[in-house]
């Protein structure tokens, strides 16, 4: 709780109206009840690495976060402490922040900069004093330079990355012309996207849909049986990259029209496929990530908006690949019709978080195709690059970016629970899957590799 200087100052603020007191929205409830690591830790941390080509300097990258500070309330938003919950604490104005460092050419190789990068997005936050990003620009030559940004998962999804890189875009263009003019208002803030989603999820609503989660995960197993104790604890988590060829993706993308089904229903089954061969389990259940952000008012907006649905698939391994694809997608769409926020499901079905230990799913899978714009005028260009930087609320994650026809495949996963080669081999059996799948939909896919034992 604030100490009694800060609660004077705290009163004066609010009387004077500098800040404003909002409750947690859904998703930011899910960090503090239905997650095995405290929302401070690092690993709740986003990271983002911007390329930039153009003339920036020091005084115009600030001038242009400001801007966008000033447009997206989340850059002045911290948390206080309440007496069951924190409240969000949104203040009206605040002081960009931000480092701009020039990176000597010895130290510009690839290895020295993702040791630099990785300082930056595994700092923890002061969730209190704020603020909830870090922005540091490297700057490489005079049109080379870039923007490493670290930002808390309280106050900012996928999504959110997005949003900063087209509004800090129009900001910087706004500087280089020396216009003062802030940028337009946000359609909606993100304290009134909070406002509306209270308003949307009455009781009975929510029992609804957790009737159908009681239902639909009723006796899932977990993949591995643990549940405390040290070594289900770990800090970051060990990152491997595969990639889906073009060519394989746009045969995958014609799969799924074939069958009516989606590319996200399609890369989920032969993911399924090959999570079961590598584990020896036939019922599993991975949790997705879903956007949330189903009005266009929301898409302009930053913040942690989005929310997560569990998919329990149950595969059989002598069933043809196109009869489970249809399977798992009817499965998918129903789940996805059922979505609830993911801290009112937890509190449904009766599962909790612990220490290591993530209520109802250990692996994720997700397909990354939220709008991530490369911008660019004569003279300037933005090209945003997501990180992994790794959650380590879950064991094993893969994580699939689209850009244009190729797949890039992030593994993540828990270093004291798999070897680094087991999980390679993992991501080679799921592109043999998908191989199978794309040659021979009507065959049984088959794969080589052994289980994981």
């Amino acid at each position: 709780m604030p100490q009694p200087d800060h609660r004077t100052r705290l009163k004066q603020w609010l009387e004077s109206g500098e800040i404003r007191l909002q409750p947690l929205t859904f998703p930011q409830r899910e960090l503090w009840e239905a997650s095995p690591h405290p929302p401070e830790d690092a690993s709740n941390n986003i990271g983002a690495i911007i390329h930039l080509r153009g003339p920036l300097t020091p005084q115009g990258s600030e001038a242009a976060l400001r801007k966008v500070i000033e447009r997206q309330e989340v850059f002045r938003l911290s948390f206080l402490p309440g007496k069951t919950q924190p409240v969000q604490m949104i203040r009206n104005t605040a002081e960009p922040v931000l480092e701009f460092r020039e990176i000597a050419a010895s130290a510009q190789s690839a290895e020295a900069l993702d040791e630099r990068t990785a300082l930056i997005f595994q700092q923890p936050f002061d969730l209190v004093q704020g603020p909830l990003y870090r922005a540091e620009v490297l700057r490489l030559a005079p049109d080379d330079h870039l923007l490493v940004l670290a930002i808390h998962h309280a106050i900012a999804d996928g999504w959110t990355l997005g949003v900063f890189v087209q509004d800090l875009f129009n900001a910087y263009l706004q500087t280089l012309k020396g216009t003062h003019s802030a940028l337009p208002r946000v359609p909606l803030s993100y304290s009134e996207w909070g406002a509306a989603e209270r308003a949307l999820w009455q009781p009975a609503e929510i029992e609804r849909r957790a009737a159908y989660w009681r239902a639909e995960l009723a006796d899932a197993p977990r993949l591995w049986n643990r549940r405390t104790g040290p070594d289900t604890v770990s800090g970051s988590l060990q990152r491997h990259v595969s990639h889906i060829p073009a060519g394989l993706g746009r045969s995958l993308r014609e799969l799924a029209r074939r069958n009516g089904a989606t590319l996200f229903s399609t890369l989920l089954t032969a993911f399924q496929i090959a999570l079961s061969k590598w584990t020896d389990a036939e019922d599993i259940v991975v949790g997705t990530p879903v956007a949330n952000r189903n009005s266009q008012a929301v898409r302009e907006t930053m913040g942690y908006c989005s929310g997560i649905v569990p998919l329990r698939g149950r595969i059989d391994p002598a069933r043809p690949f196109t009869n489970s694809l249809k399977i798992v997608h009817q499965s998918a769409q129903d789940a996805f019709a059922n979505a609830m926020p993911f801290a009112e499901l937890v509190r449904a079905v009766g599962d909790a978080a612990a220490p290591g230990y993530n209520p109802v799913f250990e692996v994720r899978f997700a397909l990354q195709n939220h709008p991530v714009p490369d911008v660019e005028v004569a003279g300037l260009s933005l090209r945003l690059r997501t990180r992994s930087t790794g959650t380590a609320r879950f064991d094993l994650a893969c994580e699939i970016n689209e850009e244009k026809d190729l797949l890039e495949v992030s593994w993540l996963s828990r270093q004291n629970l798999f070897r680094q080669d087991a999980v390679e081999d993992l991501a080679r059996s799921y592109l043999a899957v998908l191989n199978a799948a794309c040659h021979s939909p009507d065959g049984v896919p088959a794969d080589p590799l052994p289980a994981l034992r």
